[in-house]
């Protein structure tokens, strides 16, 4: 008994699981699919199909028809010989949703086995996405990626009013990444306005389509500034203060001591004591003078060194304007796209 019992509380578990999936998203607004889904959920799998059934026939909205089919899929595919009826329900539901999923942790193996195989016997363009993006034109492009369920020949196209610009044609299977530059066959950037980014894709007597809305504005590039300095070069001083030299004190000694030799030898026995003194403060007033010379602040002199190394300077600052204004001449030329995805109306 208690493994008969464990059998039983799995199996409930696995048909719970199987509502849940059928039930995934809002509640049902038809009153005979309301019905139906009760019975899901009491695990009456055959009066849930009845129900189910009977709801279809009768006048249901998108999302309604979506939760009929989903819940016969649960169904069905908990059901012994009932895994084609599963997934032929599970196509319907892929045409109306072709985005719908179903979570693997939550989904009984059973279901998801049908629900995927339903969705490999299926040729549609998923996931569809569109990536903002803002560069320059023919210079960038704008990422776009989606999903092939099955080898098609898939174009990719921009579609604006009468423009049309195609993006790709290529036969994909599985995930595809492609690359829009957004110019036309001309290399001239696409006029600004909203875009259909749409993918279809074909193979044999099938055919799937999928767009995404986008927005293209265009502006200016932005220009370089011009400099006021070279980066990491700075002017140096005209004028230099040269060393404090030992030379007008040397000299005024020298010619103090020259005077005083001269004098010295010149002397006669007239020359008296005051005529010395006189000599001394001769000589004491010359090599004073050339102290005070010695010590006074140079004046400042042209730094000849400084000077050419300013005009090189200046000279390279008016080359790099001349070229920042050839530069900016060839942007004004330019334009920056700017693309953004339209969110969906809800």
């Amino acid at each position: 008994m208690t493994g008969m019992r464990r059998a039983a509380l799995f199996i409930l578990a696995v048909l719970a699981g199987a509502g849940s999936a059928a039930a995934q998203g809002t509640g049902p607004q038809n009153a005979t699919l309301k019905k139906a889904q009760q019975a899901f959920d009491n695990l009456n799998l055959p009066q849930a199909i009845t129900l189910a059934q009977q709801a279809l026939t009768q006048h249901l909205g998108a999302g309604d028809q979506e939760r009929a089919y989903a819940l016969l899929g649960g169904a069905y595919s908990n059901q012994p010989d009932g895994f084609d009826k599963a997934m032929n329900a599970f196509r319907q539901v892929l045409l109306i949703n072709p985005e719908r999923t179903l979570d693997p942790n939550r989904t009984p193996t059973k279901t998801l086995v049908a629900f995927n195989m339903a969705l490999s016997t299926m040729l549609l363009v998923r996931g569809i996405q569109v990536d903002s993006a803002s560069f320059v034109a023919g210079q960038g492009a704008v990422p776009i990626r989606f999903t092939v369920t099955s080898p098609a020949r898939v174009r990719v196209r921009a579609v604006s009013g009468k423009t049309t610009v195609a993006i790709d044609s290529s036969v994909q299977n599985g995930a595809v990444s492609l690359r829009w530059n957004a110019t036309l066959p001309n290399g001239d950037p696409v006029p600004a306005g909203d875009y259909t980014v749409v993918v279809d894709a074909s193979a044999e007597q099938n055919s799937f389509s999928a767009a995404e809305r986008v927005h293209v504005a265009a502006g200016n590039v932005d220009t370089v500034a011009h400099l006021t300095a070279l980066p990491g070069y700075s002017p140096l001083p005209v004028t230099e203060i040269p060393p404090r030299s030992w030379r007008p004190f040397g000299v005024s000694f020298l010619y103090a001591g020259i005077a005083g030799a001269g004098t010295l030898a010149l002397e006669n026995s007239q020359l008296g004591t005051g005529t010395r003194r006189e000599l001394y403060v001769v000589a004491g007033g010359a090599l004073v003078t050339g102290l005070v010379m010695m010590l006074k602040k140079p004046a400042p002199v042209p730094a000849q060194g400084n000077i050419l190394y300013n005009r090189l300077l200046d000279e390279q600052l008016v080359r790099r304007n001349a070229d920042i204004a050839q530069q900016n001449i060839a942007l004004r030329r330019q334009v920056r796209l700017t693309v953004t995805p339209i969110p969906a109306a809800k």
